[in-house]
């Protein structure tokens, strides 16, 4: 390739191309290609490997710690999960369409989280933004706010994400300001954006860390207005132990 072309191609983003320019020429002179065929299948690379870029770009930027996917979770160690329910709203992503709240509710190892973030995969994959955080810290984020007088601007900005997984809800107290600030993110993407919230927590124990009741009140209230519930109470936990332990010296060694 000629270093002018290259240059072209560089400052066209087309790395496809830049990468595999001597490829196509070889191929298309050992399947005698037509002109047509050569661009429509050079287009056509450069468009997959665009749109995988911008796919890969999202998922980093939705800084999920496991790329946790639904091929790989073990429906069949949670029996007690009904999967037809599962994989019907996952392949008919309603939940993203529809701007649902989902929420995870079991004991810990369970998979909450594990699904939570395939639900997230799935709708980055889907060309919609997606961001998986904390519950901690997103507390700490609002706390943060606070302290900077950022509010708005921070609120603003967690509101306008597509999906938003926020895991373990429930681990930290709030107190009044913030859960206001809590109230007012889940306030301003009901029935706008996808929220996914995983919790050890029923519904009957969110007062232990809002400490508002009626906070409390008017925001379950909108979360349960158009949501779907995984009630994983009675699942076991499906995390894979290694355990080693030191044996205690004999007293008489």
């Amino acid at each position: 390739m000629e270093p002018k072309v290259d240059s072209y191609l560089k400052y066209l983003e087309w790395e496809n191309l830049r990468t595999h320019w001597d490829d196509y020429l070889k191929n298309a002179v050992q399947k005698k290609s037509s002109y047509h065929q050569l661009l429509t299948t050079i287009v056509t690379d450069e468009y997959l490997n665009r749109c995988e870029r911008r796919r890969m770009a999202r998922v980093k930027a939705a800084k999920i710690p496991q790329l946790l996917v639904m091929e790989t979770f073990p429906f069949e160690r949670q029996p007690q999960l009904k999967k037809k329910m599962v994989m019907e709203l996952y392949d008919s992503k309603r939940f993203i369409t529809e701007n649902q709240f989902l929420l995870f509710i079991g004991p810990t190892g369970c998979g909450k989280t594990g699904l939570g973030t395939s639900y997230l995969i799935q709708a980055i994959n889907n060309e919609y933004r997606g961001r998986f955080i904390e519950f901690s810290t997103l507390i700490d984020m609002l706390y943060q706010s606070i302290a900077d007088h950022s509010e708005k601007r921070v609120v603003k900005q967690l509101a306008s994400i597509d999906c938003l997984l926020i895991d373990e809800v429930g681990y930290t107290s709030m107190d009044k300001t913030v859960a206001g600030l809590f109230f007012n993110l889940m306030k301003q993407r009901h029935n706008k954006r996808c929220t996914i919230i995983t919790s050890q927590l029923g519904f009957e124990e969110w007062g232990s860390f809002i400490s508002d009741k009626h906070l409390t009140a008017a925001l379950l209230d909108r979360i349960t207005e158009n949501c779907t519930v995984f009630n994983m109470t009675k699942c076991i936990s499906i995390r894979n132990k290694k355990i080693s332990y030191a044996a205690e010296k004999n007293r008489s060694d």
